[in-house]
């Protein structure tokens, strides 16, 4: 070590203290204050669901932004999709996330499509919002819907055995836009403190949120299923403080809370099977030119009944302000239920344009639309698709 001279020594001893007593006479923030993270890794949190999350999802914004105004700042939002800044909220938040319009949480299970989002983001925190999808033509049983919930709970661990996992008791739908829906959600919602109770771990713990307690279907969606701002507001609000606590290392409490209001009478007697939920083949090609996408695929299907879900894509260099997708079937398929998009059919065409929340797409951002079909039980081949844009 080189050696220093008396006068060095005597310096470097009043500057260490000048600099503790600057630091002893800082005022101290508040108790619960979150002082901004500094640590060489940031926490990645995977906002994982369906259209509620990823069109245009805008919740997963406002919360963005409520985490980095009380000083979380060393977080990430990760995930393999993108909304391209479409939420233009007026400040900066991530763009990542994991929702997929028109999938449902027993698809995603029953098709192991979790397993290679989780491999790519490696999230240390998952919040999800599924199940929404899964209410609807009410054929798939609420144990049929926890199965699936227990089986990505099971992957996420897979994928990291210390998995934060906070999981939305979902919003409500209304009955004009899905009669049977408001009970069969309620009815799932009142079914997850007790499943999640069988679940959690000190090592990998589940937290419920209640999303559904206090949204008004009708007021706070622009369908009676999609959120509007105050509906993301709202869920954002719900989001932050269990999110907060989890970043703060807090120990969650057994789940517990349900929503306060339950069905009046018993729920229509399902199907005695549930639906078998299963890929038909791959997402159908997209043209290699133009500067509007579409790609299609089946994301679940059972007898004389299927799911669909379409993802438009803007491939130009400006943003496009509307769009319309068009679909050709080949084997007689009709359209029952459509949600994201305005959809009509004629004949073997089905045509389906944007809504007023999401026509707008930055570019190369994408929205997606999903609907509900009946088939013949024999072909089920994937349409024609076409997409136009302006």
């Amino acid at each position: 070590m080189p050696r220093r001279s008396f006068p060095y020594l005597v310096g470097a001893l009043l500057l260490t203290a000048a600099v503790a007593a600057v630091a002893a006479a800082r005022p101290a923030g508040p108790a619960n204050a979150r002082p901004a993270v500094a640590a060489a890794s940031p926490v990645r949190i995977m906002p994982l669901g369906d259209s509620i999350t990823a069109g245009p999802g805008c919740w997963r914004a406002m919360l963005w932004h409520e985490l980095q105004t009380a000083g979380y700042s060393n977080i990430d939002f990760v995930g393999s999709q993108s909304d391209g800044g479409g939420c233009n909220p007026g400040y900066t938040y991530d763009w990542d996330h994991e929702g997929h319009g028109g999938y449902s949480a027993t698809g995603i299970a029953d098709n192991n499509q979790l397993p290679p989002w989780l491999d790519a983001a490696k999230p240390d925190i998952v919040l999800v919002h599924l199940g929404t999808n899964d209410m609807w033509g009410h054929y798939i049983t609420t144990a049929t819907k926890l199965a699936a919930f227990t089986k990505l709970v099971g992957q996420m661990r897979a994928s990291n055995p210390n998995m934060k996992i906070i999981v939305a008791q979902i919003i409500p739908m209304s009955e004009a836009a899905c009669a049977t829906c408001p009970a069969d959600v309620v009815e799932f919602n009142n079914a997850l403190p007790a499943w999640a109770a069988t679940l959690t771990t000190a090592q990998s713990p589940i937290r419920l949120v209640d999303q559904w307690t206090g949204f008004d279907a009708v007021a706070d969606t622009v369908d009676g299923v999609h959120p509007n701002n105050t509906g993301f507001q709202k869920m954002a609000d719900r989001w932050y403080p269990t999110l907060a606590q989890v970043l703060n290392g807090a120990t969650p409490p057994p789940p517990s809370s349900s929503p306060s209001t339950r069905p009046t009478g018993s729920p229509t007697v399902r199907p005695s099977s549930s639906p078998s939920t299963r890929p038909t083949g791959s997402p159908s090609s997209p043209p290699s030119t133009g500067t509007c996408v579409a790609a299609y695929q089946v994301t679940s299907q059972w007898g004389g009944g299927f799911q669909a879900d379409v993802t438009v894509t803007n491939r130009s260099s400006t943003a496009s302000s509307a769009w319309a997708a068009s679909l050709t079937f080949a084997n007689g398929q009709q359209v029952t239920q459509a949600w994201n998009a305005t959809v009509t059919q004629n004949g073997a065409t089905v045509t389906a344009r944007n809504l007023s929340y999401n026509g707008t797409l930055a570019a190369g951002a994408s929205t997606s639309f999903g609907f509900l079909a009946s088939w013949n039980n024999g072909t089920n081949a994937v349409p024609a698709v076409s997409c136009a844009s302006s």
